[in-house]
């Protein structure tokens, strides 16, 4: 690398850094002026940052390693993102089915992303499906402690029971009816 492309590159660097912390400061300038504790939410970002340039930095390696980094990006930013949801909704108690979301589901958005900026069908398809079980399992965890246990205060404790099977039944009927529809 030759002296002016490597002073190109730094003057680049300052001016993103440089940009980077005007921004900052005027989110905090903000928040003194509006009495917001930013420093109360910005603390999740110190696990998501990382995680984005584990990610960036997965693209520079060989592709078998970068494939192996791309997945721990991917766990590493969605707990950044967790822990921001949590801090901001306050339902810490949620991490009982949070977990689906760091893993399989961060490790399949690392893989997905990966896959899609090295043109590897392969592991986008591998990414999408760890995605897809992941998200399912997220759900079906979510409605379980939310909504029967209520874990966070939202379950509905007596009623839940009936109204699964009152939910379950109207699915039935309406799967038998759309298949005797099209007989017809």
């Amino acid at each position: 690398m030759d002296k002016k492309s490597e002073k190109t590159g730094l003057t680049r660097a300052n001016a993103v850094f440089g940009a980077a912390l005007i921004v900052l400061g005027i989110a905090f300038l903000i928040g003194e002026l509006l009495d917001i504790t930013i420093g109360q939410y910005i603390w999740p970002f110190f696990v998501i940052v990382p995680g984005i340039m584990l990610f960036l930095g997965a693209l520079m390696l060989d592709e078998e390693v970068g494939q192996a980094v791309a997945m721990v990006s991917g766990i590493v930013t969605m707990v950044g993102l967790i822990l921001l949801t949590q801090n901001i909704t306050d339902a810490w108690a949620s991490w009982a089915y949070a977990w689906a979301l760091v893993a399989p589901t961060g490790v399949g958005v690392g893989l997905w992303l990966f896959g899609a900026v090295k043109e590897r069908a392969d592991m986008v398809k591998s990414g999408k499906d760890l995605v897809k079980v992941g998200l399912t399992i997220f759900v079906v965890a979510a409605i379980f402690f939310e909504l029967v246990i209520g874990i966070n205060g939202f379950g509905l404790g007596t009623y839940a029971l009936p109204l699964l099977l009152i939910g379950l039944g109207f699915v039935l009927l309406l799967r038998n009816f759309r298949a005797n529809w099209h007989k017809v």
